[in-house]
């Protein structure tokens, strides 16, 4: 590696060669790599619905590299499925200190925390995915999803359109929204 020195007495600049920058790169190639093969294992047990072994390999992942958002999503998203949602929040939390705009995150920490049938809580994840990109047709669903659980059926069906206005083929918002069409056609019959 070059490293710019710069002398004020004279103005002129020396060039300090280090032997380590071969060795560091070589390293990091490295440990890219492995990180991408334990990434590739995890994978493979997610598809084989081998959760359990997934949970190692993120674990393996984060021992190389500790603030790796990847790992820390996809575990939390593996805990989520293993029922183990205070785990997974928390690596949702890990991952949202390192990126806190990271959407992926929010969704999932607001998904997590659904389940848990904290549903305000869950709306303002989904309401920051949804400062960061208004667009974002999940975190629409989903908002929907969770004010639908409150009893806003008006609000849900609107959050659904919006996420179908964005993504047409958003099966999650189609869906949900059908529900909750029928479920307020039937509060106004009885009304």
């Amino acid at each position: 590696m070059q490293k710019l020195v710069s002398i004020p007495s004279n103005n002129s600049i020396i060039f300090e060669f280090k032997d380590h920058y071969i060795i560091d790169i070589e390293l990091d190639y490295l440990l890219n790599e492995e990180v991408d093969s334990l990434f590739l294992e995890a994978n493979g047990c997610i598809e084989d619905e081998n959760f359990s072994d997934a949970l190692s390999f993120y674990d393996l992942i984060l021992k190389i590299d500790s603030k790796n958002i990847s790992a820390l999503i996809d575990k939390g998203t593996t805990l989520q499925i293993l029922g183990r949602i205070k785990s997974a929040i928390s690596c949702f939390d890990k991952a949202l200190d390192i990126s806190p705009d990271n959407i992926d995150a929010l969704i999932n920490k607001g998904s997590a925390l659904h389940l848990t049938e904290k549903y305000l809580e869950a709306i303002s994840c989904y309401d920051l995915a949804l400062k960061i990109d208004k667009k974002c047709s999940m975190a629409l669903a989903y908002k929907g999803l969770s004010l639908g659980e409150l009893g806003h059926l008006s609000e849900a069906i609107h959050s659904f359109k919006k996420a179908l206005s964005v993504d047409k083929y958003c099966t999650l918002a189609e869906i949900s929204m059908e529900t909750a069409q029928s479920l307020l056609n039937s509060k106004s019959r009885k009304l």
